[in-house]
């Protein structure tokens, strides 16, 4: 019998890109309750019926898995501190976020795009977790894009459809594979693999194209960099990426990540991304650049 390694399995079920949601519902002396999860699907709607899955893990898991009645509120891009205080905050959670009260008096969040009151219809036990059914006796769907969440960080529709909006010339993929990065080398000047010619609101495809063209295959994830170079006059947007590593294409090799702010790039803006991505990649905690090649903005994912 083949043994599955559980981090390379959690790693393989994060590259699926889902929304984020908080759960939530009241314990037996009346207090809000709640803890986020991903694991979140419609299931019918009719009758209408969504499910998700508490872990055993959570110190509230048979409270959860216990419920008559519990809510769903889907987070609106932008509320990354809503998510993280109901991911790992040990206190008084509600005191940190606006909410209110809906059907049977359930915690509901404030500015969610979308919050759904549920009876308990099922609670299936699966594995480290419980399938929560609920149907659906109240709802509410406000305008907006939801948070989204892929391989451990969080993502905006909204700041990628923003990036699209500006004539891109250049889009390229910072492609990280155990502990190194895949950057072209001409003569000694470095870049990370690049293409040209994405037309507005399709770098992401033509990206990906661009990458299988050169026989490289690789999970193109969150925006990283947009910036505007004004000696070249060309627009960059750069896009995180990882890969097995495989044998390099031609003009193309490994890098190890703590070599990254030694090297020679094309120009400024590159040099400053990839030595600010060496920093970041120390702690995992990325955050998305928007700007020109000497100064912009910086946008948390988490």
């Amino acid at each position: 019998m083949t043994v599955l390694d559980p981090r390379a399995l959690r790693d393989a079920f994060g590259s699926f890109m889902t929304g984020v949601t908080v759960v939530t519902t009241r314990d037996r002396s009346g207090a809000p309750v709640g803890f986020t999860a991903n694991s979140f699907s419609s299931v019918s709607l009719d009758p209408p019926l969504l499910l998700v899955c508490p872990g055993k893990f959570l110190s509230s898991y048979e409270l959860f898995a216990g419920c008559s009645h519990f809510a769903v509120n889907i987070l609106a891009e932008g509320q990354q501190d809503v998510s993280n205080t109901f991911a790992g905050f040990k206190g008084d959670r509600f005191s940190k976020v606006a909410h209110r009260s809906g059907a049977n008096d359930l915690p509901l969040i404030n500015d969610a795009v979308a919050q759904f009151c549920c009876e308990t219809v099922q609670a299936v036990p699966a594995g480290d977790h419980t399938v929560l059914i609920g149907k659906v006796v109240e709802f509410t769907h406000n305008p907006g894009d939801g948070l989204g969440y892929v391989g451990g960080s969080y993502f905006s529709l909204g700041l990628e459809r923003e990036i699209d909006a500006t004539v891109p010339t250049v889009c390229g993929a910072i492609i990280e594979a155990g502990g190194k990065v895949l950057l072209d080398n001409e003569k000694g000047v470095f870049s990370p693999i690049q293409i040209a010619g994405a037309e507005p609101g399709g770098q992401r495809n033509r990206l990906a194209m661009g990458l299988s063209e050169r026989g490289i295959s690789a999970q193109i994830n969150q925006v990283y960099s947009a910036f505007n170079d004004a000696d070249s006059k060309l627009h960059y947007t750069f896009f995180l990426a990882s890969a097995d590593q495989v044998d390099p294409p031609e003009h193309a090799a490994w890098v190890p990540i703590n070599d990254l702010p030694n090297l020679s790039y094309a120009n400024q803006g590159i040099h400053h991304m990839m030595t600010r991505f060496a920093r970041e990649a120390q702690t995992g905690d990325f955050a998305l650049y928007l700007g020109d090649a000497k100064q912009g903005e910086i946008h948390s994912f988490r």
